[in-house]
């Protein structure tokens, strides 16, 4: 999927006013959501990704462990928002995400994450 359809698509999912809306939302979940990634894996999920969004993925912090509520948190805290609306900011990239990427590294990534992030890449369970 190349990088305009890509914001396109946060945007709408999201409802955000501009594309620069949808492109720091997207940066900031798939940066942390990279850092719940092994190496190999975060390097497997850029490949999937447009080329000006491979950076948030492969520049953030090596892996930690941490559940979906302070990944929320987190997300919260670098958009300024509330914890509902990291939720919604969160689903809106993660579900586009899904979208973009093959179901087999959807699969892979989900096994790496604890119960609770699922839904937020619009899955029940694995793809």
């Amino acid at each position: 999927m190349r990088y305009d359809e890509f914001l396109a698509r946060v945007r709408e999912q999201g409802g955000y006013a501009d594309r620069s809306e949808a492109d720091r939302t997207a940066r900031v979940v798939l940066g942390l959501l990279s850092q719940r990634l092994v190496d190999g894996e975060r390097k497997d999920l850029a490949a999937q990704l447009p080329g000006e969004l491979q950076d948030a993925v492969l520049t953030a912090p090596s892996q930690e462990v941490f559940g979906v509520e302070e990944f929320l948190r987190r997300i919260a805290r670098e958009l300024s928002a509330t914890e509902e609306t990291a939720r919604w900011d969160a689903s809106a990239v993660l579900t586009t995400l899904a979208g973009a990427i093959s179901g087999g590294e959807v699969n892979q990534i989900l096994t790496q994450l604890p119960a609770g992030y699922a839904p937020l890449f619009g899955k029940t369970d694995l793809a």
